[in-house]
């Protein structure tokens, strides 16, 4: 019994921004803020971007990297910070970082499921379309309108983000060029995703488009990132990509401990 509360509790956290353990200070960065009416997601959404140093003194166009759990509470000041330093090694190139506030985390990153098991740890399940409808529709126009961008998109998130990122690259894969997952919650909906990579995945992908993922020491993640991996091992589609097998890390510090090597490996051409 002991071990079954503990395995839940484990799986809530996957989906949960709140129930990470570990506290960071980050320097938040300057950075811009606006806020969308939604229409797919029936609410208003908060966005902060922030631009790539020399941004403002130069007229070049860059490509951009979205990320879920993007406030200034969540992920985004860390993965902004991480950039600048990246982008003054020349270790990446420049990118224009755009980060999407969560207001129900639980409902926008998970698909449809009708599992029990699911539904006591997200009850609105489901949103993940409508989701994707929502940046693709009304957040990439405005950030192209109100920044100098190129067609070039990256999407990063870790968890339930992360499994979000899966499912976009395998049912709308023309939304982003680069896809970076880490410790994505794949148990979800009794592995869906990675039972059926065969028949969602596209026929080929003519090398045009990169992921990588990661897993850290959480079973029940780690055992079905190690079989998407298998199975791109056997695929023959054309993918760039990449597995970071982290059994030495936790799920509440795998973002920070390979977010660097991610990034590097995966906006680069």
């Amino acid at each position: 019994m002991k071990k079954t509360i503990y395995l839940l509790l484990m799986i809530a956290v996957t989906f949960s921004c709140s129930n990470k353990v570990i506290t960071y200070n980050d320097p938040i960065p300057k950075y811009d803020s606006l806020t969308i009416s939604s229409k797919f997601v029936n609410e208003e959404r908060v966005i902060n971007i922030w631009t790539p140093p020399g941004y403002t003194e130069s007229a070049d166009s860059f490509p951009v990297l979205y990320m879920p759990d993007g406030g200034i509470k969540e992920d985004f000041p860390h993965i902004a910070n991480t950039l600048e330093e990246l982008i003054k090694g020349n270790k990446i190139p420049p990118y224009i970082l755009v980060g999407i506030e969560n207001t129900e985390r639980r409902r926008d990153l998970s698909g449809p499921t009708e599992i029990e098991y699911d539904l006591t740890i997200v009850p609105n399940p489901g949103g993940s379309e409508n989701f994707r409808s929502f940046i693709k529709n009304e957040l990439f126009p405005e950030i192209d309108k109100r920044y100098r961008t190129l067609n070039k998109k990256a999407i990063i998130g870790e968890s339930a983000a992360g499994i979000f990122v899966i499912e976009t690259f395998l049912l709308d894969n023309e939304m982003f060029d680069y896809y970076i997952a880490m410790d994505p919650a794949l148990w979800y909906n009794e592995q869906y995703l990675v039972k059926n990579f065969e028949n969602l995945s596209k026929d080929t992908y003519h090398n045009e488009k990169k992921l990588w993922f990661a897993g850290s020491d959480a079973t029940d993640i780690s055992t079905h990132t190690n079989e998407l991996a298998q199975k791109l091992k056997e695929s023959d589609k054309d993918l760039i990509w990449k597995y970071s097998d982290e059994p030495n890390e936790k799920h509440n510090t795998i973002f920070r401990a390979t977010k660097e090597k991610a990034l590097i490996w995966t906006l680069n051409e």
